[in-house]
Order: structure tokens, then sequence, then C-alpha cells
């Protein structure tokens, strides 16, 4: 059994947010590692078409795992609140709860891209075989949705309970297993793209499986699941889960339109933008699980009333977010060439991935600070900023930029777009979530809200 009181209420809280960020980077790092092992064996079979395929599945795909990002970040401030009162029956009433409903919701996204996959695929820019190829992967692993929801709902209740170890574990070893299977699929049994999708199914079935384990076996966090609780739950989780995902669906509709854009040079820039993406959520890990992350440290004190304990929370992070990605930066420019001729990339592919690990690479301190904010508003009451924020980073200000940097140079032009509105967003983002946080306003709005 778990300690009833909230771990984050006392000892360093940079120790709790590298322990938690940490190991969320392992985990976040193995959930997409499936993707990037894929398009590694599938490069191997020498038809940019199938890479390309990859590409544009994932711009769509994205969507889908934006809404279990929202949905997970949604549960954990929810428990986690609870927890940091004391209240842990309610904890598990609201994990049930949440784990429950984001089923559905997974399972009304997957039939919703499913019924539009044929208009979306077409959307994009993908033609002749390359849309077929996209299609059919799409139809084969978006049923795979509610599984996902199992599991990263699962890992959200770990981190609200404060245990980083095992909610690493539920993407750490269904991410192993798939790595061991993907180039059994695709290479030696020749199942080419459709082994890939069977992949990304064996790795989803084992993190609902390790989820499960560890949140009933562990903690008994979950109680039996009735109407009544769901109905009671329904509108707390409505009021954070809504503005959370869409913030959340923010980044994909970017990356949705900005595909567009690098769509317009080919199916080789297609193929780089395709392993830009993956290499993005690989190397920096750390600054996409750092808002879901440290969630659960905000979420407790924030329940506890604990105020002091959220500033240094918060000067934790960004310090974080300047630490972290400068290194990854680093090795990301040390390793070009060797990822060039890892992947097969030609001389168009190259010259777009040189302007990431360069320059777009360099431009994730200043995202991380976004992230932060985004985790203080998420969990001190207030997720409709963090709505706001993204949706004028990703829906507002980058795609016209793009387009006007494209023109001038090339495809490049839209990771120099992504690396101007990141460094200009997040310096604003900084100074915004410190007001918040620090001013006698934003103490009566925190007050406000964990008043009975």
């Amino acid at each position: 059994m778990s300690q009833t009181a909230g771990r984050f209420l006392s000892g360093s809280t940079m120790g709790h947010v590298l322990r938690m960020t940490l190991s969320g980077t392992a985990g976040i790092t193995f959930l997409f590692l499936v993707d990037i092992a894929n398009l590694f064996w599938i490069s191997k079979l020498g038809e940019t078409q199938l890479v390309a395929a990859v590409g544009f599945a994932f711009a769509i795909q994205y969507f889908s795992v934006s809404f279990g990002l929202g949905l997970m970040i949604a549960s954990t401030a929810l428990v986690s609140r609870s927890i940091g009162q004391g209240r842990r029956q309610e904890a598990r009433q609201q994990a049930s709860s949440t784990m429950a409903l984001s089923i559905f919701i997974q399972c009304t996204v997957a039939g919703f891209f499913l019924f539009f996959c044929v208009d979306l695929v077409s959307l994009i820019g993908a033609e002749g075989e390359t849309a077929d190829l996209t299609e059919r992967y799409l139809k084969f692993t978006l049923p795979s949705l509610p599984l996902m929801a199992i599991g990263m709902i699962g890992s959200a209740i770990l981190r609200a309970e404060g245990d980083a170890y095992r909610a690493m574990f539920v993407t750490l070893g269904s991410g192993l297993v798939a790595m061991l299977v993907d180039p059994i699929l695709i290479i030696w049994l020749d199942l080419r793209l459709d082994g890939a999708g069977v992949a990304v199914w064996v790795s989803r079935i084992c993190m609902a499986a390790l989820a499960l384990w560890f949140v009933i076996g562990k903690h008994n966090l979950l109680a039996r699941p009735t109407a009544l609780d769901i109905r009671a739950n329904l509108t707390p989780f409505s009021m954070i889960a809504g503005p959370t995902i869409l913030t959340q669906l923010a980044t994909p509709f970017g990356s949705y339109l900005l595909t567009t854009v690098v769509a317009g040079f080919g199916d080789s820039a297609v193929a780089a933008w395709a392993l830009i993406n993956r290499l993005t959520v690989l190397a920096f890990g750390g600054i996409f699980s750092l808002s879901g992350a440290i969630g659960g440290i905000f979420g407790q004190n924030f329940g506890a009333q604990r105020y002091d304990r959220l500033r240094s929370t918060y000067r934790d992070a960004i310090i974080f977010c300047i630490g972290y990605p400068t290194i990854v930066w680093i090795l990301l420019m040390l390793s070009n060439a060797w990822i060039v001729n890892g992947f097969g990339l030609d001389a168009e592919g190259a010259m777009l991935l040189l302007a990431f690990t360069h320059v777009g690479a360099a431009a994730f301190v200043f995202t991380g600070m976004v992230f932060v904010a985004t985790a203080v508003f998420n969990n001190l009451g207030r997720p409709i900023y963090s709505a706001v924020l993204n949706w004028t980073r990703e829906g507002v200000v980058t795609f016209p930029l793009a387009l006007y940097l494209a023109s001038i140079f090339a495809a490049p032009g839209v990771i120099y777009a992504r690396a101007v509105v990141a460094f200009v967003l997040g310096i604003f983002s900084t100074v915004w979530g410190f007001c918040f946080i620090l001013s006698e306003p934003g103490k009566q709005l925190i007050s406000e809200d964990i008043k009975p």
C-alpha cells in the first residue's frame, strides 16, 4: 500500500522535478521510440514512398496521441489534488472514472479518424501510392487507441501518486517489446508497413497490461467504476480535460499545417520531415514529458496550499529547461552526419536535417519554458490559459511565418519559423507563469479554487 500523504509535500523540489521528469523522459522516449524504430527498419527497405507514408500517418496520428496526453494531464491534476488533500478513496474513484471516460473518448476519436481517413490523407498532401499506403497504415493502427488510453491514464495515476519509476516502466517495457519485434515483423517476415502496424498493437497491449498491473496490484488506486462515480467526476474532469486537450491539439494541428508546407517540396523532404518529427520527441523527451511529469508536484502542493513549494517547483523546472535541451542540442549537432547516413537521406533531406540539428534543436530551451507555464496553468486551475498560449504558438503565428520563410529558404524555412516563434513565446510564457504564481492576485485565484 502507498502512503496516504502526498510524497511531493516535502523534500527538495528540484529532486522531485529531476526524478519525475527524467523517469518521464525514459517513458515518453520509449512511447515514441516504437515509431522511430518502425521508421528506421522501413528505411532499410530502400523505398522513399514507405518512409513518406509513415511520415504522413504520423501527422494524423499525432492528433490521437495528443488527445491521450491531454486526458493524461487532466487525470494527473485531478487525482494528485485529492492525494495532496489526503482524500485517498476519492482519488481511487477519480482514477477509475477518468480511465473509463478516457477509453470512451479514444474510441470516439478512433472512429472519427477512421471515417474521415481518406479525406484527411488527401488534405495533408499525400498522393498516389503514398496516399494508399498511408491510409492502410492508419486503418490498421487507429483501432488500438483505447488500449493506449488505458496505458497513458494508468501512467498518469502513477505520477499523481508519485511513483515515477513504475510510471516509466509502463511505456519503457512496452517500448522494449516493440523494438524487439520490429525487425522480425518488418524485415525477417517481410510484412513491411503491415509489420510496423502489428508492432504498434503489440506495444499498446503491453502498455495497457503493465499499467493495470501497477495501478491495481501495487497501489490499489482503481476503485470499481460505477455510473454514479463517473457522473460525479465528469464535470470536474471535463473542466480540466477540455482546455487541456485543446492545448495538446495545438501541436499536432501546427505539425499538420507544417507538413502541408513541407509536402510541397516532394517525398524526399517529407521523408526527412518524418525523421525530424521522431527525432524531436526522442531527443527532447524530457521537454515533452515535463508538463505531465511535474503536474503531480504542482497538483499535490496545490491541494495542500503550499504556495512556497509551487514557486520553487516552477523555478527548478525552468532551470531544467535551460540545461537539458542545451546538452541534447550539442549531441545532435555532433551526430548530424551519422543520422544522415544511417537513414539514407538524400541531399535535400540532409539540408532539412541540418537546419533542425543546428537551429531548430536550440530553440527547445524556449519550447520547454512554454511547457512549464502550461503545467502551471493546467494544474493550478487555469487550463484555458494554456490553450490560449499554445494555439497562439501553433495555430496563429507559426504557419504564416513558415510559409514566408519557406518561400525564401525552401523546406528549412519551416524549421527556422518554429525556432523564431519558440524564442518569442518562451520568454513571454515564462514571465506570465512567474506573474501568476508570484503575484497576490495569483495566490487569490489559487485559494478560491481549493475552497470547499
